[in-house]
């Protein structure tokens, strides 16, 4: 703090200063102060990282929320209980006129999309990353049966597109109710997958690609020298309650044999499918269909197993 005399001797040199002034300018008035600029607004804090797997979450936003997905910390140290959150989910539909694949979003979807910054924003400045699951919707369209490398790539930019548009982190891949054949579609065949993935890959060499080990696309994963287990980022089991790890060669660390149904897969599975994620090296967790209603209780029988501690419901 200033000392009463050290305030004394600072206001003496500030009217000593004034009146010279005046005297220079021939008395007129001194001009107002510059207004200070605004200071940069705050950045979010970084989220907590936590140890242990990474925690998948689907979100059946027909009837829920993605929020809800952010609502769950760590009681430890209130790092984010679930790190991807996957918006369930767009289509792969077939235009019969002009006998192509396209990419299709329900109402809800749509809404979510369309309010990205409400939707998504937040769990991203979170840490929490977020992708579209695209899975078939009847009509004979799939993963697996694109006729040609170029009707292939021609969907794999409409994912990238919207992954651009909507600021989105990735895109997850659910081959099931294509209902092959339907509409004259094609049966499955070897290339079509393969050339889909890797032109994505191509598109979004930094964004998320993952595979719902399911349906005849996750059957087809290799080609004329390609692997598709190097462009994937994750892999996980599909069947709800269960352990069964996936068909593909990625390391354990980006695979789930995991997969849980929160609050319909008893408490007890969902906490030995957790411990045995841990004690046989893997790298994520799968859960599905996480709704709005308060499932700390639920949450923390697998995170006690995944992260040591138990989960916290923030609304």
């Amino acid at each position: 703090m200033t000392s009463p005399t050290g305030r004394g001797r600072a206001l003496t040199a500030i009217l000593s200063f004034l009146a010279a002034a005046a005297l220079i300018t021939g008395g007129a008035a001194a001009s107002p102060a510059a207004t200070p600029e605004p200071a940069e607004a705050a950045k979010p804090a970084a989220p907590r990282a936590k140890d242990g797997p990474t925690s998948i979450a689907y979100v059946e936003v027909n009837n829920e929320s993605m929020l809800n997905v952010g609502k769950y910390q760590l009681a430890s140290d209130g790092s984010n209980v679930f790190d991807v959150a996957i918006i369930f989910a767009a289509n792969i539909n077939y235009n019969t006129d002009e006998q192509s694949a396209y990419l299709h979003f329900n109402e809800n979807v749509q809404r979510v999309l369309d309010d990205a910054e409400n939707q998504i924003r937040p769990l991203q400045d979170k840490g929490i990353k977020v992708m579209l699951s695209v899975l078939g919707n009847h009509e004979g369209a799939g993963f697996a049966n694109f006729p040609s490398k170029d009707a292939a790539s021609a969907f794999a930019t409409q994912l990238s597109d919207t992954v651009e548009k909507y600021g989105l982190d990735g895109i997850d891949f659910d081959d099931e109710y294509a209902d092959y054949g339907n509409n004259g579609t094609g049966q499955p065949n070897d290339s079509s997958f393969v050339h889909l993935v890797s032109s994505l890959r191509d598109q979004m060499p930094d964004k998320l690609i993952s595979l719902y080990d399911i349906g005849p696309a996750a059957d087809r994963l290799s080609y004329d020298g390609v692997d598709l287990a190097t462009k994937f980022d994750y892999a996980w089991n599909p069947y709800y309650g269960t352990w069964g790890v996936p068909g593909i060669s990625l390391p354990k660390e980006k695979m789930s044999p995991a997969a849980v149904q929160i609050g319909s897969t008893p408490e007890g599975t969902a906490t030995d499918l957790a411990k045995r994620t841990v004690s046989e090296g893997y790298g994520v967790f799968l859960t599905y269909n996480l709704d709005g209603s308060d499932r700390g209780g639920y949450v923390s029988s697998f995170t006690r197993e995944l992260y040591g501690s138990d989960a916290v419901y923030k609304p």
